[in-house]
């Protein structure tokens, strides 16, 4: 078994994110990767109007998961779950997804789909540029108020500016109608309310909830490998 992870919007350098858990899986023998999205600036294309977008991320993600025959498991946070509706479509090695604070969007379905009414104050859009970020001084009581204060003063540094565009670009498959899904729910996640996420989640074949903020494998990374060793 191993492991995919795919990050969420607005930040770079996957494996940081996923580092803790990484750690505690790779002490159990379950390698791991975490590809750059293409969106986010991570592979030299600067991000913004006319640069990389879904397309660009999804290629990205599938070529991770064709890097290997070995049996796989996707975890997608956030924005990560619609690049994986169509990344993970159709490859045999995919045994199971875990969305995270996440979306299974229908094919045809966007990010933008899965609004709450309006732009979300803690992003910061600049529609000239082409491009959206989180605003730094909301990003640890947004998103990591359950962190130590050593994630929390390293987090702001793999932050990155976004390509727009991926925000209404609809996705062309969809993953979870043909692989086992898990949702795990955050009940402390102040960025995607619980109540949404409950809601995303009725499309996945089981649903587990755990007392965490946004980002589970850094606050509580031990739970998160404990689900994924489950699978």
């Amino acid at each position: 078994m191993r492991v995919v992870f795919v990050h969420g919007a607005c930040v770079r350098d996957g494996s940081w994110w996923w580092h803790r858990t990484a750690e505690l899986l790779r002490q159990r023998g379950v390698p791991s990767a975490a590809p750059a999205l293409p969106s986010c600036g991570e592979t030299g294309l600067p991000a913004g109007a006319g640069g990389p977008g879904l397309a660009e991320d999804v290629a990205a993600v599938r070529q991770s998961l064709l890097d290997s025959d070995e049996p796989t498991v996707v975890v997608a946070h956030s924005y990560g779950g619609i690049v994986t509706a169509e990344a993970a479509a159709g490859i045999g090695s995919v045994r199971h997804l875990v969305l995270v604070s996440s979306y299974l969007p229908e094919v045809g379905q966007s990010l933008s789909d899965f609004g709450d009414g309006g732009p979300a104050t803690f992003l910061d859009v600049d529609p000239d540029a082409g491009t959206f970020g989180v605003r730094p001084e909301q990003l640890v009581d947004t998103f990591l108020q359950d962190c130590d204060p050593e994630v929390q003063e390293q987090a702001a540094d793999h932050l990155a500016r976004q390509s727009l565009r991926v925000t209404g670009q609809p996705v062309g498959e969809a993953a979870w109608q043909q692989v086992p899904s898990t949702y795990l729910v955050c009940t402390r996640d102040r960025g995607t309310p619980p109540r949404l996420q409950r809601e995303f989640a009725r499309r996945a074949g089981a649903v587990v909830e755990l007392d965490a903020g946004h980002h589970p494998f850094l606050s509580r990374p031990a739970a998160v490998r404990d689900l994924l060793l489950s699978l």
